[in-house]
């Protein structure tokens, strides 16, 4: 049975994945919670709220132009500001986790909330897979189909909805695939911005070149 947090991270760098199953310290840092907190204060900050103290991470004007937007395009917004249940613990067929939210509309749906920032369009490749998986194990529990969650990126204002397309479930099989077969540090990703922001760079021996390097002026 995976956790949700090794998808997520396997997706992102399988290399990671095996140096996290290594450490001892995997809680969240404090600054995490507060940014995720913001995502069950929608209404509060939408309304007029002081942003000048919240861990935000645009403007005041745009965050509430962003969570207008979102208020106006997401059929299930006063959902997600007052979701049916919170931190559920779920477990699928072969992953289990929290959801930070499921709300009960025409099927069951959870949502995710990222303390990050998003992409421009959609959501991260990793997020996507996680996304795909606790679709799948709310619906193992609820023995009906969820097609679809929800990504919150709530220090921006922001939602995004995934749709278990072909696609994505092709992606979270994928991914699991390369979970089972960990059974020692995997392969280094090539000199992958990804290994810049790496908590495990050192361990992981990755040699990163910097873009003079890279253009031969170095």
């Amino acid at each position: 049975m995976h956790a949700f947090s090794d998808l997520r991270t396997a997706a992102y760098c399988p290399r990671k994945c095996y140096y996290h199953w290594q450490d001892d310290d995997r809680d969240p840092p404090p600054e995490v919670e507060e940014r995720r907190d913001l995502a069950f204060r929608y209404p509060e900050l939408l309304d007029g709220a002081d942003l000048a103290g919240e861990p935000i991470a645009v403007t005041p004007t745009q965050y509430r132009s962003n969570l207008s937007c979102v208020k106006a395009r997401i059929d299930a917004f006063e959902r997600l500001c007052n979701p049916d249940a919170r931190d559920v613990f779920l477990t699928g067929k072969e992953c289990r986790g929290i959801a930070h939210k499921v709300l009960e509309l025409d099927a069951p749906t959870p949502a995710l909330i990222s303390a990050g920032s998003p992409p421009e369009d959609g959501v991260w490749h990793s997020q996507t897979v996680h996304a795909v998986a606790a679709a799948k194990a709310l619906a193992w529990e609820r023995e009906t189909p969820v097609e679809r969650a929800f990504v919150e990126y709530p220090t921006h204002g922001i939602v995004r909805e995934v749709s278990l397309t072909t696609r994505r479930k092709a992606a979270y099989r994928s991914t699991i695939r390369t979970l089972e077969s960990i059974d020692g540090p995997p392969p280094r990703l090539d000199d992958s911005a990804k290994c810049e922001s790496c908590e495990y760079r050192e361990e992981c021996g990755v040699k990163t070149r910097s873009l003079r390097s890279l253009l031969g002026l170095g």
